[in-house]
């Protein structure tokens, strides 16, 4: 059974930095990893994404520069580690795992998903 599970996540400053881990049981080794994130009243949108070994990775142009997403298949584990936190980064932070080994941005092709863990970035 795959199951994913988020931590890290918290109330910063703008400015800050937090890192994110996703610790997942079950498939992992063989396929991508992504990050979406999902305001108050918005839909999800993605963030990064790492392919399945971590030779490629793939980001949304709102954290490129700040964020920076990697894998250790020793650990069953993803980080996303954000820097310079913004008030618009606020949000519930997903991980899920991918049913490709390639970098995916569309949540479509994510076929198991953790609980969250929530981000809250104060001006």
């Amino acid at each position: 059974q795959v199951r994913l599970v988020e931590s890290g996540g918290g109330l910063v400053q703008t400015g800050d930095s937090l890192r994110l881990s996703c610790a997942v049981s079950g498939l992992f080794s063989n396929y991508a990893v992504g990050w979406f994130r999902q305001a108050p009243g918005k839909e999800r949108e993605f963030v990064a994404t790492i392919n399945y070994n971590g030779g490629r990775t793939s980001y949304a142009d709102s954290v490129k520069g700040r964020f920076t997403v990697s894998r250790d298949n020793a650990k069953n584990a993803v980080y996303l580690q954000m820097n310079s936190l913004q008030p618009e980064d606020t949000a519930d932070y997903y991980c899920a795992l991918s049913e490709s080994r390639l970098v995916v941005t569309s949540p479509q092709y994510y076929a198991y998903w953790g609980q969250g863990t929530q981000v809250t970035v104060s001006s």
